[in-house]
């Protein structure tokens, strides 16, 4: 790109606690809300942060301040506050200097950790590669790829739906983003474990995180990144070889081939940068939705009923096409909704204030941390009633259109929201819809759901469902 890069961010975890310090005695004073230390406070937040916001939010309003360890933490809860961070004022604030830049040693540079200019120029040349006809081209990857995942599946037995989505998300990946093999064991298999290997880093104890000597966790993410990188360098460099062609039915092709409105290309690190973004925010998300989505219509076999309906009527057996699974499954597309009302896996958008602002009657300063959380927000009663309750009528045509701007965001909003937000919504249920033409999926006896929040809302103990023949 033809805008400088950006800046550094330093990784060191000392250097972090004394900017933070310096930087919060610049934003005083802050909203209202709890500031002292709580090591029980930052522990409730880390393992079930939920009912602790919902807390925050009913004694103090759309926006509050609450210590976690050293650090103080703004958050702004609900429609207003959600539409003033990301609509109305996204100049107020950037990603890469908030927790977003913990990504930075295995993302790099790509969209989720970068800001201004040089963030709205990578964004102009990223998105015609998530146009209509690029995902027509992936959704027949999706169809295959789920097709003969599958197979394995028997009437009687128990799946751990989650594993399974997981395993599929990566094979569609390596094809769609990629057009790697994921049966070659020296680039799309490999590749797909050591990002695995790369991602779990983020999803361990933030203290371990912390470490950086031989053996640590750090050092392990460090190691896969290194054999991704690889993987990935050779591809683009094998393809700048032989010339990349638009024409190729996945994203890497679409992305050396784009160019923002000065004429410049990426380079093939920024290549790298937004093709392991895309990954990240593509791979966790689908995978905790699909596992969501079937465990809410197992829970409530009315809703099922539905669906299964609209399936058999529209599909008739066959494999869904581009076209029906974007605009002729509502009942399919109403259950997604609610799933992504209930469990967004982007749950929370940590930013940093870079320009002071007023919301709500407060003043924030520059400088301090500022969370919107579109799992809080979506569970407001005041906003959507029986808020905890999996309806799905609350996404008809007339709910949706009632809803107040800024209510529903689970992939962001303006100018950042996500850019594979249809590749997802396609490719969930593509998945969906295969598997309920099959199955009828039914609670595993004796689970109980426990979410877990790093590094995207999942279910922390697999999501078992137990499959009933059609």
């Amino acid at each position: 790109m033809s805008v400088d890069a950006p800046a550094r961010v330093s990784l060191s975890a000392t250097r972090r606690l004394i900017d933070d310090a310096l930087a919060e005695r610049r934003a005083a004073p802050y909203p209202p809300g709890q500031s002292s230390f709580s090591l029980a406070r930052t522990t409730r937040m880390a393992r079930d942060p939920l009912p602790l916001l919902l807390e925050l939010y009913r004694e103090h309003g759309p926006i509050f301040t609450t210590r976690l360890l050293a650090v103080r933490v703004i958050f702004m809860l609900g429609p207003e506050a959600n539409h003033f961070v990301l609509v109305g004022h996204p100049e107020n604030f950037h990603w890469r200097e908030s927790s977003f830049g913990d990504l930075i040693p295995l993302l790099g540079d790509g969209l989720l950790t970068i800001d201004g200019r040089y963030h709205d120029r990578a964004r102009e040349a990223v998105v015609p590669a998530f146009h209509r006809e690029q995902i027509a081209a992936a959704s027949s990857t999706m169809v295959e790829e789920a097709g003969a995942a599958l197979g394995s599946w028997r009437a009687g037995e128990t799946v751990e739906v989650y594993r399974w989505m997981r395993r599929l998300a990566m094979r569609i990946a390596m094809r769609a983003l990629l057009g790697l093999d994921p049966d070659d064991k020296e680039s799309g298999a490999a590749a797909a474990e050591h990002f695995e290997r790369a991602l779990s880093f983020y999803g361990g104890d933030y203290h371990w995180r912390l470490l950086r000597g031989p053996g640590s966790p750090w050092r392990r993410m460090l190691r896969s990144r290194q054999v991704l990188d690889r993987i990935v360098f050779e591809e683009i460099a094998r393809r700048r070889r032989n010339g990349a062609s638009a024409a190729r039915p996945d994203i890497l092709a679409m992305l050396m081939s784009a160019s923002d409105e000065q004429g410049s290309t990426f380079s093939d690190r920024e290549l790298r940068d937004q093709l392991m973004t895309l990954m990240f925010a593509g791979h966790d998300t689908s995978t905790s939705t699909l596992s969501f989505l079937l465990y809410e219509l197992a829970r409530h076999p009315e809703e099922l009923d539905r669906v299964l309906e609209e399936l058999d009527e529209v599909l008739a057996g066959h494999p869904p096409t581009a076209a029906q699974l974007e605009r002729e499954l509502p009942r399919l597309e109403m259950a997604l909704d609610e799933t992504l009302r209930l469990y967004p896996p982007a749950w929370i958008g940590p930013r940093r204030a870079v320009h002071d602002f007023e919301f709500a009657g407060h003043r924030v300063g520059a400088g301090a941390y500022v969370n919107y959380c579109s799992w809080a927000s979506h569970r407001l009663p005041d906003v959507f009633p029986d808020p905890d309750a999996f309806i799905p009528e609350r996404f008809g045509r007339e709910g949706k259109a009632a809803l107040p701007r800024g209510a529903y965001v689970p992939f962001g909003g303006g100018s950042r929201i996500c850019v594979g937000k249809r590749f997802g919504q396609i490719e969930v249920k593509a998945v969906a819809a295969m598997a309920l033409q099959r199955f009828r999926p039914e609670p595993a006896p004796g689970y109980e759901l426990e979410v877990r929040q790093m590094p995207t809302l999942s279910p922390a103990r697999g999501m078992p469902l137990v499959l009933r023949a059609r």
